[in-house]
């Protein structure tokens, strides 16, 4: 047995090319020459030649596309139906069954099923396989593809599909290149974005119990198992164990790097295919199976099978598909944003989910629990956050207690050299924009950029002087921050204020040289910013960079008359960079140059009386001018 299996792959591998045209025009031509399907198949693998499997390729989809509608369901069920059954006097038709059963006609084509499934594996595995070239890969995918278009009679086959991509994501191929063969062709597609979200749907959960099972009994913090260790080493009886549990650990970090790796492409799947609209044009129905076509054309006989017949045409006609794709996709996204995202897909998430999720979900208040569980976590994923936010707030209706507290805990210096800077801040003009804002809330948040101002770069104060201009024009209530008048004047000091300042209540906050604002009080109301000043903007007044200096006198303007005024566009400084101040600075048209006088030229950078017992002479050495 083992030389006729050597010999045979032997002549496997002495075929040319030539013979293996040859061998898939005779299978063509007469079933005589069946035998020469399995050989076709063995040449499509990973390790054959590309010109080999093309060719193989290529004979067995011809071979197979005509008798596609002529094959049963699935090979497993064939088979089972081609056995024998044992006899029964309660069934009239065993005869007849038994004659159906051995029949070869059936087992023939039970075995051509079988085949089939055989056909479909290695080519999956070709797909797959990181020695193959792209180009072969395109080739494979196209004729998988055609599978899934022709094999359910017309109707779109997603088990075949689904398998596809399960063997993409788990495959250790870089998913773009799948992706962009997709994209460019299938992708425009209504049902196989449709079935897209399914699959990928069904492969989230598949992950997530795993995720849930694959958790180990035996973890626990390092301590403990370094202790553990100690223990089993003083007892070697109990090496097995700790042996199995070093084993345990290891597979639960290649588990974990596995489900990063999985979470990651399940992202690029889903941000490559395009979403769905409110109002799609004819050309977005277009379906890669004519199943609707097909489907309408035959009459069923009776009532029964029209109903049924009629449900599955609706089923996959091509508008059903287009109302029931929202509903897909926000099944899809919902199930993806439950699994424990790495870092940098967290980030990628939120950076783009106001504009690529929730315009399309069916109900966007759906996102709630994952955006405000984003927000609590302050830093930059909060800022992140806080555009998705803003919108469920602002056009969904979602209340969301302390918003106003934790937008304030947000703002430190670093979040003006952040990434996304220019929408943050663009979000927090928006945010304190309503006129029904309390006026210690705007005072707060007034006072807070103010004290910012400070410590942040040029284009920093830049913005905040914006925003401070935008809040005082909008809130006139504030406006005394401005110039702070006698305590004694002022409505909002408290009483306890009043009985330690009683004496010196005829003086003015600036004399007292005393704040009250609290910096690092988190409680909006106890911030004492009513009872404050914007001292810190006109600070600004002297600020090292001109544009910063020249821009703070846009306050001196009244701006209780909203009638003479315009609210400043925090875009137009939201990005700004020291790049950016100094090309408009040397883009400004300069009317006064200013100009250096000296009554005697200089001949060093400084003085000798500069720098008492200082010499700045470079002595000269010998030979060298």
């Amino acid at each position: 047995m083992a030389s006729i299996l050597a010999k045979k792959q032997k002549k496997k591998e002495n075929y040319t090319l030539k013979e293996l045209k040859s061998l898939g025009s005779d299978l063509l031509s007469s079933r005589t020459h069946i035998n020469n399907l399995p050989l076709l198949l063995s040449f499509i693998s990973p390790d054959s030649p590309p010109q080999f499997v093309v060719e193989s390729l290529l004979s067995l989809q011809s071979f197979f596309t005509p008798l596609l509608p002529q094959l049963p369901s699935s090979s497993s069920s064939s088979t089972a139906s081609s056995t024998k059954r044992p006899r029964s006097d309660e069934q009239d038709d065993d005869d007849s069954s038994n004659e159906v059963d051995g029949d070869p006609e059936v087992i023939f084509k039970a075995w051509l099923r079988s085949k089939f499934d055989e056909f479909v594996k290695v080519l999956l595995d070709v797909l797959v396989s990181q020695q193959s070239e792209d180009a072969l890969r395109d080739i494979v995918l196209g004729t998988l593809m055609e599978f899934v278009k022709l094999l359910n009679a017309g109707r779109f086959h997603s088990s075949i599909y689904n398998r596809i991509l399960n063997a993409i994501i788990r495959s250790a191929v870089d998913v773009d290149m799948f992706l962009d063969i997709l994209d460019s062709k299938y992708f425009k597609y209504i049902d196989v974005r449709y079935f897209t979200y399914i699959s990928m749907e069904k492969f989230v959960k598949t992950l997530e119990a795993s995720a849930v099972s694959g958790a180990s009994p035996f973890s626990s913090s390092l301590l403990g198992f370094s202790l553990f260790l100690c223990k089993c080493v003083e007892l070697m009886w109990f090496w097995p164990f700790v042996a199995d549990k070093i084993e345990n650990s290891e597979d639960e970090n290649e588990s974990k790097d596995s489900l990063e790796l999985s979470i990651r492409k399940i992202y690029q799947v889903l941000s490559r295919i395009p979403p769905p609209h409110k109002q799609a044009e004819k050309s977005d129905h277009e379906m890669w199976s004519g199943s609707d076509e097909s489907s309408s054309s035959e009459k069923p006989k009776d009532k029964k099978k029209k109903s049924k017949k009629d449900q599955d045409s609706n089923l996959l006609s091509p508008t059903t598909i287009a109302k029931r794709m929202k509903l897909k996709f926000t099944k899809a996204w919902i199930s993806f944003l439950r699994l424990p995202l790495p870092l940098d897909v967290y980030k990628e998430v939120l950076a783009s989910i106001h504009q690529t999720v929730i315009p399309h979900l069916s109900n966007p208040a759906m996102l709630c629990d994952f955006l405000t569980k984003s927000y609590d976590i302050g830093g930059v994923v909060s800022v992140m956050a806080l555009s998705s936010l803003f919108i469920l707030m602002t056009e969904h209706g979602l209340e969301y207690p302390n918003f106003y507290e934790k937008l304030y805990a947000l703002l430190v210096p670093s979040v003006f050299v952040a990434k996304h800077r220019a929408r943050f801040l663009q979000l927090l003009d928006a945010c304190l924009r309503s006129s029904l804002l309390p006026a210690y809330l705007a005072a707060s948040f007034a006072k807070k950029l103010s004290r910012l101002s400070l410590s942040v770069p040029p284009s920093g104060s830049l913005v905040i002087t914006a925003l401070i201009y935008n809040l005082l024009r909008r809130h006139p209530t504030i406006n005394h921050l401005v110039h702070q008048e006698p305590v004694e004047n002022a409505n909002e000091a408290n009483s306890e204020a009043e009985e330690d300042n009683e004496s010196s209540r005829p003086k003015t906050n600036k004399k007292l040289g005393i704040d009250y604002f609290n910096n690092q009080e988190t409680d909006l109301k106890k911030t004492g910013a009513m009872r404050s000043s914007l001292w810190e903007i006109d600070t600004l007044r002297h600020h090292y960079c001109p544009p910063v200096s020249r821009f703070v006198s846009s306050l001196e303007t009244d701006l209780t008359i909203r009638a003479k005024t315009t609210e400043m566009k925090i875009e137009d400084f939201s990005s700004g960079s020291y790049a950016t101040i100094f090309g408009d600075e040397i883009r400004r048209r300069v009317k006064q140059v200013p100009l250096a006088f000296y009554k005697a030229v200089p001949t060093s950078l400084f003085e000798d009386s500069d720098f008492p017992g200082w010499t700045f002479t470079i002595p000269q050495e010998e030979g060298k001018c």
